[in-house]
């Protein structure tokens, strides 16, 4: 029965692959309709053959690995189970130490191990395209840092959940997902609340705006939008990226307005403050606070499907998959492995509203700064550092995009500019 499930395990991600390949290479059309063609979001206009080129060509590729890797992470978590490595890692625990939560950070420790170097393969790959198109500038000793920082912070909140949810799973078969979900409200809070102080400084430098001038402007920005900033922070990134970004993170005392170092070389002070306008109409409409909210939301509903689930697979596989019961630590890569399906299930969801509020914020930030020429000139540069497509395929648009496609942001301009000229010569 074990090899039954480990071949159909296989033969599902081998179709599964093939068919995004055909997709993406083969099917899917990423060309402008005719009404587009000459705009100011026809790519063609403001890229060159070869940048043209480069774009399909990384975006077809990067769109590929991306479908590639999640469900490889479930046949991953799979095989741990029908190969019996957690019995093997739950063995080496208990010879290391008799103390229970002792045991599960070096079963923990083994799983995160093992997940990291046959993940490793597909994140080496990706960060060699970034590399060889021109998008990541980041040595591979810089890389490396980063990917362990990643495992070590990951491991040091797992064992915390992961101790947690399994003392809860024992003190309650039937609503652990429950009482996970609560407790889980102020552990999403209090990491938000650190990540711009604690976490974000692990991988890059931050302070506050050098150019100073630059900084009155986006300050006098906030006033206007009645938002009580004081610093705008810039990061380290240029020694890592060619890619441009700004983003704001945090919550309450500890949010900030960030912008990538790259972001400040290759844009003009205009097309700047329609970026922080944009990040502006996020503080001003609790973009922030609703996503939380909605985060919070699909993890209750998350947690108890995957409850449900577990019991269900466990009292019908339980002796092919290895697991005695959902309380032994030996049902993690189970609970992971599900947990990761349903938030990729979810995804097309949680990509649709984050699509709406990034479009609200657009929509702001042209509101603000009535500047459609550097509106737009910021929407091409992206494009082009980035090697993004204009009009991804509609799959794409769906499980990737937490943003408007650069079509839809630049087409939205133009139509604003257009409206504006007619309502001035009303």
């Amino acid at each position: 029965m074990a090899r039954k499930i480990g071949f159909y395990g296989i033969l599902a991600y081998v179709i599964y692959g093939l068919f995004f390949y055909w997709y993406l290479f083969h099917f899917a059309d990423t060309s402008l309709q005719f009404e587009y063609e000459g705009t100011r979001a026809d790519p063609a206009t403001f890229l060159n053959g070869r940048e043209l080129m480069l774009s399909e060509e990384y975006s077809k590729i990067r769109n590929l690995l991306f479908f590639l890797s999640t469900p490889f992470e479930w046949l991953f978590y799979l095989f741990v189970l029908l190969l019996g490595l957690g019995n093997a890692f739950k063995k080496w625990a208990g010879q290391s130490t008799k103390l229970k939560f002792v045991q599960s950070a070096i079963y923990l420790f083994w799983l995160s191990l093992f997940a990291f170097a046959a993940t490793a393969p597909l994140s080496y790959i990706s960060y060699s395209l970034s590399k060889s198109y021109n998008i990541s500038t980041q040595s591979f000793s810089s890389w490396m840092k980063d990917e362990l920082i990643d495992f070590w912070i990951n491991f040091g909140m797992m064992i915390i959940i992961v101790g947690v949810l399994y003392w809860l799973i024992n003190k309650s078969r039937k609503r652990w997902w429950l009482y996970a979900w609560l407790l889980s409200v102020p552990f999403t809070l209090f990491m938000m609340f650190l990540q711009p102080v604690v976490i974000d400084p692990l991988y890059n430098d931050f302070y506050p705006l050098k150019n100073k001038e630059l900084e009155a402007k986006i300050l006098e920005l906030a006033a206007k939008a009645n938002i009580p900033a004081e610093h705008v922070f810039e990061v380290n990134m240029a020694e890592k990226t060619n890619s441009l970004n700004a983003y704001v993170n945090g919550i309450g005392s500890n949010s900030r307005i960030v912008l990538w170092d790259t972001t400040l070389n290759r844009l003009n002070d205009d097309q700047i403050l329609f970026i922080m306008a944009h990040e502006m109409a996020h503080y001003v409409e609790k973009h922030i606070y609703f996503g939380i909210a909605g985060y919070l939301l699909l993890s209750l509903v998350g947690l108890y499907l995957t409850a449900r689930i577990m019991e269900y697979v466990i009292g019908r596989w339980g002796k092919v998959l290895k697991i005695p019961a959902v309380n032994d630590i030996r049902s993690l890569p189970l609970f992971l492995m599900i947990l990761s399906m349903l938030l990729f299930i979810s995804s097309p969801l949680s990509n649709f509203v984050s699509r709406y509020q990034e479009s609200r914020a657009d929509k702001y930030a042209i509101e603000m700064t009535k500047n459609t020429d550097a509106a737009i000139g910021t929407f091409q540069e992206l494009t082009r550092a980035g090697l993004s497509q204009v009009n991804p395929p509609l799959l794409v648009k769906i499980f990737r995009y937490g943003h408007p496609t650069m079509l839809e942001r630049i087409s939205m301009l133009e139509e604003y500019e257009i409206n504006h000229k007619v309502k001035e010569n009303e």
